[in-house]
């Protein structure tokens, strides 16, 4: 019997209907027998551990250990919480826990206070930078990290802790009683105006209230001084929350604006977020601030300003996280963060900098190299890279940190000094006015005299590699007293360096010590007026023709 064409056609259709159902079949057998072979050998390992292991073993330490072990093979942002973690992932997505209210660092075998911030308990119970835990409700605090003293500071709002502490100035250690708050670190902790017309929002993060937050400050700023452009400096700011990306940008942007779009493995993460509140105002001149350390829903922020050409970004090329991330809930309590979409920003681009996918021979992921990143158009035409970032339109060369200050700072010579003139300073000028003094550096300088605060320069270190390569290549003995020359060179000058980079010392022990006075407002009020990147906003602000032609691509910089 002869078959028609359209019979044959479609029996051919169909087997091919069929030969693809049995590849997607078996594929899924296939891998489903692979997660659940390895399941039960990592059970086997994990039971025979525990059992006959020689010496005792801590399950929940070990069950921790192979879990990250496990996820670092993935992305940094994939990460397992613990029941006796999820305080600090509630800290994390809501800026909320139950503590005093300060940061802490290590100092000399003890935990100090680093920063207590303003009008929360540490700060309500007198509690000073500086002040040396002893003890914490009677028990010794030496030799515990600061994971561990910050375990004992949290708990549960309306609970007291004594702690024991030292400070300079005081003969004997001293107890100070502090009842633990609801601690609501703002994502806003400052704005204001910046120049004439000119407002300043400074945003730190992106918890459940960032979107909501910089809208009050921008409504009052509006309101308080009619203003006509504003800086939203995002610098330092790792991100958060994608749903608060999207509503910030819908400050600026009309209802119904495309802001990101998310793909991923699973359909399900194929989505388009849109604005969908009226905006507060889409005509305000703007300009976005971003380093190295912004990241993610502060890189959909900066980005999606970018393509739609609704302002200008000025500072560095921020870090390059084009991942997003979901959480899931465990059992007993545990929680796991998991990568589970790429966030693609309006002109189409992902900015991920990093393939986790490909890693070199160390583990270390690999870059997307220039010739593979890809051309895309803003709104209206200018043309912008993917795989990078964010790329600035005006990039802005910050001072480096010389090794001397590097050495100050790590050291905590300059924190110490600070501690020793906050207790014998009462009050200093207003946070945008104060300056350390030519008189108040050489008391500096005399404290350094019996301080170790030794380093080394690059030119060191240079010359320390050609001493070596005269050894290998025999000519130490021919130019020996060259290189002593040029030792005694560089001794000569490191001498000199605490005059050499006076003002760039005297600048950062500046924001020290209004931050002990004026606290983090302070810091970020005084600071903004010898910021570059500040500097070249409000310069840029300040001249509508300049604004203009960088969103229109005329620009041209001289």
């Amino acid at each position: 019997m002869k078959l028609n064409k359209t019979y044959k056609s479609s029996t051919k259709w169909i087997a091919g209907i069929i030969t693809v159902i049995s590849v997607g079949l078996f594929s899924f057998q296939d891998s489903y027998f692979e997660v659940s072979k390895n399941l039960d050998i990592f059970v086997s390992v994990y039971k025979n551990v525990n059992t006959y292991y020689v010496d005792e073993t801590q399950p929940g330490d070990l069950m921790k250990t192979g879990i990250d072990a496990m996820l670092k093979k993935l992305d940094p942002y994939t990460v397992y919480y613990p029941e006796s973690d999820i305080e600090d992932y509630r800290f994390m997505t809501t800026g909320q826990y139950g503590g005093i209210g300060s940061l802490i660092s290590r100092k000399d075998g003890f935990v100090i206070i680093s920063e207590p911030y303003e009008n929360f308990p540490a700060d309500k119970a007198g509690l000073r930078a500086g002040d040396i835990i002893l003890k914490v409700d009677g028990k010794p605090a030496k030799g515990k990290s600061t994971s561990e003293i910050s375990s004992f500071l949290k708990g549960e709002p309306n609970t007291n802790l004594v702690l024991t502490i030292e400070r300079y100035g005081e003969d004997a250690p001293r107890d100070v009683t502090v009842t633990r708050e609801e601690i609501k670190i703002k994502d806003v902790p400052y704005y204001g105006l910046a120049q004439e017309k000119t407002g300043y929002i400074k945003l730190n993060g992106f918890t459940e209230t960032a979107s909501a937050e910089v809208k009050s400050a921008l409504m009052d700023l509006k309101q308080q001084y009619q203003i006509e452009n504003l800086v939203l400096d995002l610098r330092n700011n790792g991100g958060g929350l994608l749903r608060e990306a999207v509503n910030i940008v819908g400050l600026f942007a009309p209802v119904g604006t495309k802001v990101v779009e998310t793909k991923g493995k699973l359909t399900d993460w194929n989505q388009t977020y849109f604005t969908t509140a009226p905006p507060v105002d889409t005509a305000i001149n703007l300009v976005v601030l971003i380093n190295g350390a912004s990241a993610s829903a502060s890189e959909i922020v900066s980005g999606t300003i970018q393509d739609l050409d609704r302002g200008v970004i000025i500072g560095s090329n921020s870090f390059g996280k084009g991942l997003v991330q979901q959480t899931r809930d465990l059992k007993y309590n545990s929680k796991m963060k998991l990568t589970v979409a790429k966030y693609y920003i309006p002109s189409g681009r992902c900015i991920q900098r990093l393939d986790y996918s490909h890693k070199d021979e160390n583990g270390k992921a690999m870059t997307v190299p220039d010739s593979l990143r890809k051309e895309f158009k803003t709104k209206g035409g200018r043309l912008v890279l993917d795989g990078a970032g964010i790329e600035p339109e005006i990039k802005v060369e910050g001072p480096i940190a010389s090794p001397i200050l590097i050495s100050l700072v790590q050291k905590q010579l300059i924190f110490d000094y600070v501690t020793q003139y906050r207790s014998n300073n009462d009050s200093i000028a207003s946070a945008s006015e104060y300056q350390m003094s030519d008189a108040e550096y050489l008391e500096f300088k005399e404290y350094l005299k019996d301080k170790d605060y030794d380093y080394s320069t690059e030119t060191e270190k240079l010359l320390k590699r050609l001493e070596k390569a005269a050894e290998e290549e025999k000519y130490a003995d021919q130019i020996q007293e060259d290189l002593k020359g040029l030792e005694d060179a560089i001794f000569m000058n490191k001498a000199k360096d605490l005059d050499l980079f006076q003002d760039q010392i005297k600048r950062y022990m500046s924001g020290e010590i209004v931050t002990r006075y004026h606290y983090q407002n302070g810091r970020i009020e005084h600071d903004m007026h010898f910021d570059e990147d500040m500097i070249e906003a409000k310069k840029i602000l300040g001249d509508s023709k300049v604004y203009s032609s960088i969103l229109n691509g005329t620009y041209s910089a001289k």
